[in-house]
């Protein structure tokens, strides 16, 4: 959980308001940069905020407990989930534990994966782990760049950002992690596709209350916690549900509320001249993309404020065009 400073935000979050005051109190001691150096980095360091935590104050899991779908009776069929299938096994690592450590290093047949969230942006992505061939583990920088979380890598400490995809400060600056596509959907609807599919169990080894979300009532509230260099315009609610694709320098944004409007479930649009395929499941609220030849393709599923401030240039579909 994160401190809320005051300012733009009137959103405050009573839950765990402690354990906020402490971590900040050692926040303070590790300065604004968290101990990072930002001497080369890309992005404007007066950007670079401080979230509030230590490093590693929101800690990181690797290689967590799995369990199967029948165990997981912590889980309600609504309940948001990140599902990934990498050579042919199926796994789930729900939101509500997410929303707590936000990054799970782990791994599938020898291939090492991050599982990346941000509950400020709504931000989802998985990334392939190994970097320069050597297995890399990520934590948590305590550091945020237009209220999106920046990762940074245990052996060089470099810093990433994770919806740029890319290291921006440290040895590593202007590294690319590959993406890896996700489905961010309810446990209900990743079970009835993936039955043999193990879950991310809520043992975690750490003392938090899964049952809660500590950023409650921030998806509906208009404001947000913390400043990002480009206000989106108020066509949608700030919170609104996109999802982000980019070809080539060229980006769109796809809100869920116009996928509602056109009523299709499945539909094409193109990028730059690329044409993709989606599949929009309106129950589950969940978006499958895929590209010409039926490959999945990895998006970017946030809040329209947190895109729009990465990509002030985006174009966005609209029900009418579609």
């Amino acid at each position: 959980m994160r401190f809320m400073p005051s300012g733009k935000s009137s959103f405050v979050v009573i839950t765990g308001l402690l354990m906020v005051l402490f971590i900040y109190k050692f926040a303070i001691s590790a300065g604004p940069a968290n101990g990072f150096d930002l001497s080369n980095s890309t992005l404007p360091v007066e950007q670079i905020l401080h979230g509030g935590p230590p490093r590693d104050g929101i800690p990181a899991l690797s290689n967590p407990k799995l369990i199967t779908a029948a165990q997981a009776t912590y889980l309600q069929p609504t309940d948001r989930i990140v599902g990934i299938e990498l050579h042919g096994e199926a796994r789930a690592y729900p939101i509500a534990i997410l929303n707590w450590h936000e990054i799970v290093n782990d791994q599938i047949d020898g291939q090492r994966f991050a599982i990346t969230y941000c509950p400020l942006c709504g931000t989802a992505m998985a990334f392939e782990s190994s970097i320069d061939g050597k297995p890399t583990d990520f934590g948590v920088s305590g550091l945020l760049y237009n209220s999106d979380v920046l990762l940074y890598d245990r052996e060089t400490e470099s810093l990433w950002s994770q919806i740029l995809g890319k290291s921006v400060a440290g040895k590593r600056v202007g590294t690319q992690l590959t993406a890896i596509p996700i489905s961010h959907t309810t446990w209900r609807d990743w079970r009835e596709r993936h039955a043999d599919t193990l879950v991310m169990s809520n043992d975690t080894g750490h003392p938090r209350d899964y049952s809660s979300n500590p950023y409650a009532g921030y998806e509906q509230s208009r404001s947000t916690y913390f400043a990002v260099n480009n206000e989106a315009p108020d066509t949608y609610h700030p919170k609104e549900v996109v999802l982000g694709l980019g070809v080539d320098g060229v980006y769109k944004a796809y809100p869920f509320v116009e996928f509602e409007k056109q009523g299709k479930r499945f539909f094409t649009d193109s990028i730059n001249g690329t044409l993709f395929n989606f599949d929009w499941d309106s129950v589950n609220r969940s978006i499958t993309i895929t590209d010409s030849l039926g490959k999945p393709v990895a998006g970017i599923q946030g809040f329209w404020f947190a895109w729009f401030a990465f990509h002030p240039d985006t174009r966005v579909f609209t029900a009418a065009s579609g």
